[in-house]
């Protein structure tokens, strides 16, 4: 009877954390390179700990071969690898603010290794990232995320066939919407970048002898820095609003 017990705990346990550890291989704060591989596998054990009281009755028999237990748990991976990677996506967002900024800002040269994506990035985007992902911390929506991976179980339930055209909808959904959430935060740099580019255009034109780009170029960059300064309060609070929406209506029954 003890033993029968111990390896159903067992598989409950490992189960839990097929998901829960595929989802913090890729859950934006907690899978940079920054964070230790075996801080991140401590989180996510401990969490995997914490919830098996509360999903045992939720979960599966245990398989009695060895194929279809591997299954079972591949599935579960796959659903951990997307609600990390759709929670991913979204964060991009100030990925391609950052970037657009940066270009419409004459700053996209200027690069930096980006401590968020670990690869090199303008200086502006791993600035709007950084920001970002602290303020999520700060905010607390890395509780959110973290519940939702409980709150996942009554919406993807073990053991059930996956929606994967579902998943695949979604993926690409989100993908959308993040680039277009990047275009919108970046919108006032555009349309600035766009009305000085007029003017200096004209400006061009009636006065041919003016070395217009030896002066246009200190005046867009100092313009973009003060205009990012201006709304960088307005953009964050656009961005963490939709990021939270975002993560409850995924989770929405």
């Amino acid at each position: 009877m003890l033993e029968e017990l111990l390896k159903l705990n067992v598989f409950a346990f490992f189960l839990i954390f097929a998901r829960v550890g595929a989802v913090f291989m890729l859950l934006p704060g907690f899978s940079s390179d920054y964070v230790k591989p075996m801080m991140r596998l401590a989180v996510a054990l401990g969490l995997s700990l914490m919830l098996m009281p509360f999903l045992m009755n939720s979960l599966p028999g245990m398989p009695e071969t060895a194929t279809g237990l591997g299954i079972l748990l591949i599935g579960e991976v796959i659903v951990g690898g997307f609600l990390g990677l759709v929670a991913r996506v979204m964060t991009a967002a100030l990925q391609t603010a950052g970037t657009l900024i940066a270009l419409f800002s004459s700053l996209a040269n200027a690069l930096i290794q980006d401590p968020i994506t670990n690869q090199q990035s303008s200086i502006l985007a791993s600035f709007m990232g950084t920001i970002g992902m602290t303020l999520l911390f700060i905010t607390d929506l890395h509780h959110l995320m973290i519940r939702g991976i409980g709150e996942s179980y009554t919406l993807f339930v073990p053991g059930q066939p996956l929606p994967l055209a579902d998943f695949s909808a979604l993926v690409a959904r989100r993908v959308a919407d993040s680039f277009t959430l990047g275009v919108q935060l970046a919108s006032p740099f555009i349309v600035t970048s766009m009305i000085y580019y007029i003017g200096l255009g004209i400006l061009g034109r009636l006065m041919q002898a003016l070395p217009v780009f030896f002066v246009a170029m200190p005046l867009q960059i100092g313009g973009q820095l003060m205009l990012l300064s201006l709304s960088l309060t307005t953009i964050f609070m656009y961005f963490l609003t939709r990021y939270e929406d975002n993560l409850i209506h995924m989770l929405e029954p």
